[in-house]
């Protein structure tokens, strides 16, 4: 029997509890965006508490300390000082890098633009002018085309699998069409187009849109559709079934990836499930040109500058420009045997 999932919103003040209702049912945020932003909530809101009534800030003791009855008063008379030294706090007693910071006080500002601007409930926004932490811009990992098609090769090669088209259709999605690891999950057999041009898949905020197949994408599951429709469920129409023939998992998923970059000699590369997201999106925009335009809406982006993390020149560009350079073959036996200068410059 499955284990009852913990309420996440339990000991939490109603504000904040009504916060969570709002962003899960209004603005469409995901289950565990919430989560994690009233789990950033609950650590500020102890930390204020600890500090005003001189309690220790680590420890069993502060992860005790009752919020649940914070109110609009105590909310009101937060300063911005306040905020800046919990910030203090997470860096230095926390160990949080800036990323952490950064998703923290995204909470605290949400929060409050919550109870100033949609509740009305008092004026002052302590956490609006505060600044979010620069974070390190980190060029996505991503498979190059042959580590690709060595994943592939990986699934193709497997005689022990049973469920070798599932699979290679799973690894072949990603690969082309750059979903989301929830995306793919959450794939039903009524989102495929009947000839198989397309399918509907659900994503952040609930959001819907279409990709379009490509002819991998078509042969794979062509392979594997058979097989899927042969086998009975419960009443589940997933795409994507697991060995117990229920909808298949994201931890199967991401197991499944992992043995099979394994297989294929990637494992120490620390490759993962969203790397295959950014494998496509990277192929797509390099490799096949595609306008940073139409990538932002095969990814599902709400922002272009989210997506122009792809924009990164290549590897092998930069290789290729460098070859290019006119000094490129100046080599020291060159400057020995002669001036290469010399021979462009005009008589005098």
């Amino acid at each position: 029997m499955a284990r009852p999932k913990t309420d996440y919103r339990l000991g939490l003040p109603a504000l904040v509890k009504d916060f969570a209702t709002y962003k899960l049912t209004i603005q469409g945020c995901s289950e565990k965006t919430v989560k994690e932003y009233l789990l950033d909530l609950r650590t500020f809101l102890r930390y204020m508490t600890a500090v005003r009534k001189g309690q220790p800030t680590e420890g069993e003791e502060f992860s005790k300390i009752d919020i649940s009855g914070l109110d609009r008063d105590f909310f009101a008379s937060v300063t911005t000082g306040e905020i800046y030294d919990f910030l203090g706090y997470a860096r230095r007693d926390r160990e949080n890098e800036n990323k952490s910071m950064a998703r923290k006080l995204s909470a605290i500002k949400s929060f409050y633009k919550y109870l100033t601007v949609k509740l009305m409930l008092f004026e002052n926004n302590p956490a609006i002018t505060i600044e979010t932490p620069k974070q390190k811009k980190q060029l996505p990992k991503h498979l190059s085309l042959t580590e690709s098609v060595d994943l592939l090769e990986a699934v193709e090669s497997d005689q022990d699998s049973k469920s070798k088209e599932r699979d290679f259709a799973i690894l072949t999605l990603f690969l082309n069409c750059g979903m989301r690891l929830s995306e793919l999950a959450g794939i039903s057999l009524p989102d495929l187009d009947t000839e198989l041009r397309s399918l509907r898949v659900m994503g952040k905020g609930s959001k819907e849109r279409i990709i379009y197949l490509n002819d991998a994408c078509r042969d794979a599951l062509n392979a594997y559709l058979p097989k899927r429709l042969a086998t009975p469920t419960k009443g589940d129409n997933a795409l994507f079934l697991s060995n117990r023939n229920q909808r298949i998992s994201v931890k199967t998923v991401q197991w499944m990836v992992y043995k099979y970059l394994k297989s294929a000699g990637l494992e120490y590369k620390h490759y993962s499930t969203h790397k295959l997201r950014h494998t496509a999106a990277t192929l797509m925009y390099q490799t096949g040109q595609v306008d940073i335009r139409v990538l932002k809406d095969i990814l599902g982006h709400e922002q272009l500058n989210t997506t122009q993390i792809y924009t990164h020149v290549a590897n092998a560009d930069m290789e290729a420009a460098m070859a290019k350079n006119p000094l490129a073959n100046i080599t020291r036996e060159e400057i020995k045997t002669g001036d290469p200068a010399d021979e462009d410059s005009e008589e005098s």
